[in-house]
């Protein structure tokens, strides 16, 4: 009998690209194509897609994330050469329609895969939030696939060749006391333009306590906004860094009071310094760890959105953002069909039993 496989046919097409390139398959003049993964998931409404266009100059509308969508770019290197190939996934629906990471981290893509994390700048009160389950939730699913490649190599005696432990260089700073997120990671910024209208001291708090989750992190971090050419001119170096591996620019600010522009291993924990308090007494607080102390003055100075009521609507078809007249009013009508159907039952099977 022929052997069934559980792969899906992406991971199976996937598996098979990877194999003819290990196999030393080349084309025009023996280079051979690269390519690369980018997850991106972040704020609902947080400019996601729009953001992703420009960065990939297409002009054209944005419109509502589905669940998860996927497109791909393309970067030419030089004439008669393969173009660069990165696939974009884009995870929609903020922290709802978490557990779809499944799909675009996987066991073959993982070593090529990086994150981009985009939190909306103008909604401090669901920022933190947001960030924590969607950073946890990739997570999981990173050291989840890595745990099961090694033990697939284990079981075939090869040498594990991926480990969720992301290594960094000996001099990167404070490199003893950072957990590295397992794969690189961008965190964006966005809407800029409404936050730096916020009070001086509600921006230092947002600034600071992104710089030090993304430096915990080994991240890199930019702010930004669609409606700034220069902004989104640094925005789409970084883009291309993790899309592409290219050269993302020496540019580096760590003023508050600007767009905050730090590539991973640009910042320090000396540099950061405390979290800013005004109002908070540090010292009252019962914290685990210095993540865990950031995270509580951050909510003493922006309390979070309810985490059930930011779970929204686990049923797609009733976000009223995917809402199509025709198809929901047909929707709508089976559902009154189905209601009558099952009292119809009900009232068969109580008649049954009377009889009986």
């Amino acid at each position: 009998m022929p052997k069934i496989s559980s792969d899906t046919l992406w991971e199976q097409a996937a598996a098979e690209v990877h194999s003819r390139e290990a196999e030393g398959g080349e084309e025009d003049g023996g280079e051979t194509v690269s390519e690369r993964t980018v997850f991106l998931m972040g704020s609902k409404s947080g400019g996601k897609t729009s953001i992703l266009l420009r960065c990939l100059d297409r002009d054209e509308p944005s419109k509502p994330t589905l669940a998860l969508e996927y497109t791909f770019g393309r970067r030419a290197r030089g004439h008669n050469i393969p173009k660069d190939i990165s696939h974009l996934w884009e995870l929609g629906g903020g922290t709802s329609l978490s557990d779809l990471v499944q799909i675009p981290i996987t066991a073959v893509g993982i070593r090529s895969l990086s994150v981009i994390l985009i939190l909306d700048l103008s909604k401090p009160n669901a920022l933190w939030g947001t960030m924590e389950r969607l950073l946890q939730a990739a997570q999981h699913q990173l050291e989840k696939v890595s745990s099961q490649t090694q033990q697939a190599q284990k079981a075939k005696h090869q040498t594990p060749a991926y480990s969720a432990a992301r290594v960094l260089p000996k001099d990167y700073p404070d490199r003893e006391l950072i957990s590295p997120f397992p794969v690189p990671l961008l965190i964006i910024g966005s809407k800029y333009d409404i936050f730096q209208e916020f009070d001086s001291d509600k921006r230092k708090v947002v600034c600071k306590t992104l710089r030090f989750v993304a430096h915990y992190y080994a991240a890199s971090l930019i702010f930004t906004s669609i409606k700034s050419e220069n902004l989104m001119s640094k925005t789409k170096s970084f883009f291309a860094h993790q899309a592409f591996g290219l050269d993302r620019g020496k540019t580096v600010s760590l003023d508050s009071t600007k767009p905050l522009v730090i590539a991973a291993g640009s910042d320090s924990f000396n540099q950061i310094g405390s979290p800013h308090s005004t109002d908070v007494d540090i010292t009252s607080l019962h914290a685990k760890n210095p993540k865990d102390l950031w995270k509580k003055v951050y909510e003493r100075v922006f309390p979070q959105e309810n985490t059930s009521e930011q779970r929204e609507v686990k049923d797609p078809a009733k976000d009223p953002q995917y809402s199509e007249p025709q198809i929901d009013a047909m929707r709508a009508q089976k559902d009154q069909e189905l209601e009558q159907y099952k009292r119809n039952a009900a009232k068969s099977w109580k008649g049954l039993e009377l009889e009986t």
